[in-house]
C-alpha cells in the first residue's frame, strides 16, 4: 500500500485554541454536555473527527478544538494551532481571568493492540460516565471520549481519539484555570 503524503498530512488532527466562541453550525454533533460549576460554564461536544470544549467565565470564552479536517474553521481570534503528532505541551496565560494548559500524546498501535485499547477505553468511558461517540468505518471502529472533572477554580478534560484506519490513539489533557 502506498501512502499519499498529502492526504495523510490532511488527516493529522490539530489542536486549536480560540479566544472566542465557535458557532455550533460549524460542527456535526454526535454528543453534547453542558456543565456549570461555580462561576464558570463549560460546553463539551463530540463531533465528526474530534471534540470541542468551550469554557466561559464572566463573558470571556476559550475554546479548545481538536479535529481532523479543520479547514472549515475560522482563523480570527485563533490563539494557537498545534498538530497532534508525537508529544507536545502548550500553555496560554490569556488576557483575562482564564489560563489554559494542555499536553497531547499520539501513539500508533498494531491492529490487535488497537482493538484491545478500543475495548478498554469504551469500558472506561461507560464506567465513569464520560461523553463518548463510536463510529464504524471500513477500517474498523473509531472511538472519541471526553472525560471531565470540575473543581472550584479549574476544569480538567481528557480527550481520547482512537482512529482505526491508522491505529492511532491521541490523548489530550487540558486544564482551564481561573486566575485569582
Amino acid at each position: 500500500m502506498t501512502i499519499n503524503s498529502k492526504s495523510s498530512i490532511a488527516q493529522i488532527p490539530k489542536l486549536m485554541l480560540y479566544k472566542r466562541p465557535l458557532h455550533p453550525e460549524l460542527f456535526s454533533f454526535k454528543a453534547r454536555r453542558v456543565d456549570r460549576h461555580g462561576d464558570y460554564e463549560v460546553e463539551t461536544w463530540l463531533v465528526n473527527g474530534g471534540h470541542v470544549v468551550r469554557f466561559v467565565l464572566d463573558g470571556q470564552s476559550l475554546v479548545e478544538a481538536v479535529l481532523e479536517g479543520n479547514d472549515h474553521l475560522p482563523e480570527s481570534n485563533l490563539a494557537h494551532a498545534l498538530p497532534c503528532l508525537g508529544e507536545k505541551e502548550y500553555e496560554f496565560e490569556g488576557e483575562g481571568n482564564v489560563a489554559y494548559f494542555t499536553t497531547l500524546q499520539t501513539e500508533s498501535l498494531t491492529e490487535n493492540l488497537y482493538l484491545a485499547t478500543f475495548r478498554e477505553m469504551r469500558d472506561f468511558a461507560t464506567e465513569v460516565g464520560a461523553l463518548q461517540f463510536e463510529q464504524e468505518t471500513p477500517a474498523g471502529p473509531n472511538l472519541y471520549v471526553l472525560d471531565c472533572q470540575k473543581y472550584k477554580n479549574e476544569f480538567h478534560v481528557q480527550g481520547y481519539h482512537l482512529t482505526a484506519g491508522n491505529g492511532n490513539v491521541l490523548r489530550t489533557q487540558s486544564v482551564f484555570e481561573i486566575q485569582q
